[in-house]
């Protein structure tokens, strides 16, 4: 199962277009979860979502938990899938991609990050659950460093997890290229 978690105002169907464009993916059950704090994107209306604020952080972090892994039992009641869960998170999206993959315990699972952190949370012990992680920047993204970005790389390292690191030419987005390291991440992930 491929799980997707979108950025800040976005919602889960931007980020299952995101998914749906990475050429492996069609070998996975796709799914992509909407974050439990909605509201309207002032210009538009449009219902999109975020994961999170600094207030009660704590009890977001535990609910944002508790939800996912109801989804994901959920959809595995539905429709059966190997023990293999990538977790894939764009910006916002990415710590709690990171979180619910920490905090699965029903086989393996890895991690396809683009444009945003580990969450600080998440300790070495919480990371080893991880197998394997893919975290991709922009060079020109502002908001993930390119410091964040290789204390990220160590970390993931050194919880022992394979890590593969990608840069792009670009800023604080997904795009297209982004797919093909998407698609061999994958391939590589379901081969082990």
């Amino acid at each position: 199962m491929l799980v997707g978690f979108h950025g800040y105002a976005e919602d889960a169907e931007t980020q299952l277009e995101r998914l749906r464009a990475i050429p492996e993916a069609s070998r996975w059950l796709i799914v992509s979860i909407q974050g439990l704090h909605r509201f309207y994107q002032r210009r538009t209306d449009r219902v999109v979502a975020s994961w999170m604020t600094r207030q009660d952080r704590e009890l977001a972090i535990a609910d944002n938990i508790a939800y996912v892994q109801s989804c994901i039992e959920a959809l595995s009641a539905e429709w059966p899938v190997k023990p293999a869960f990538a977790f894939a998170g764009f910006s916002q999206g990415v710590a709690a991609a990171f979180r619910a993959a920490a905090n699965w315990a029903r086989g393996s699972t890895a991690v396809l990050a683009v444009g945003g952190d580990v969450p600080p949370d998440l300790d070495a012990s919480s990371l080893k659950r991880i197998s394997a992680s893919l975290i991709a920047r922009g060079t020109a993204d502002e908001w993930y460093t390119k410091e964040k970005f290789a204390e990220d790389e160590r970390r993931l390292g050194d919880a022992g997890g394979a890590v593969r690191a990608v840069e792009f030419v670009g800023g604080h987005e997904w795009p297209a290229e982004i797919n093909e390291a998407a698609s061999n991440f994958l391939g590589e992930f379901v081969r082990r």
